[in-house]
């Protein structure tokens, strides 16, 4: 008995195959740790030495996106309405601060941070930039 398009096997031997020529799809996974992709990136490139024609993620509040069917069969979908003929996928994560809940720093510039937590409180900054009479204030960038 067939089962039918069964989208996360399609994609590992799409990845097996190597270069088949373009497009090119790219499956790249995010988080903000190594054990739980939060996000999937994927793009497809029409041709050698040129940006993406598209770009397009998916998230997940809880969970691991490598272990829901129902974004890989949006991925599946995707890649085969470009038509793509090769595809860069790999299960490891990358690191992504850019996914931090906050991030912000001194206003003097020379302190900055990311967090995946919200902070526990709000602290002055003692930076000297204008003279010692200058206190600013830590806030969060939005």
């Amino acid at each position: 008995m067939k089962l039918g398009w069964q989208p996360r096997k399609w994609l590992d031997k799409k990845s097996k195959l190597g270069f088949r020529g373009y497009p090119v799809g790219t499956v790249a996974f995010y988080g903000l740790d190594a054990q739980r992709a939060s996000k999937v990136a994927v793009a497809v490139i029409a041709a050698q030495d040129t940006e993406p024609v598209t770009l397009h993620g998916w998230f997940t509040e809880s969970g691991d996106v490598r272990n829901d069917p129902a974004i890989f069969e949006k991925i599946g979908l995707f890649l085969r309405g470009h038509e793509v003929h090769s595809l860069a996928m790999t299960e490891e994560i990358l690191g992504c601060p850019g996914m931090s809940k906050i991030a912000g720093g001194c206003l003097c510039g020379k302190i900055r941070y990311s967090a995946a937590v919200e902070p526990l409180l709000t602290m002055v900054c003692h930076c000297k930039p204008f003279g010692i009479r200058m206190r600013w204030l830590c806030t969060p960038d939005l």
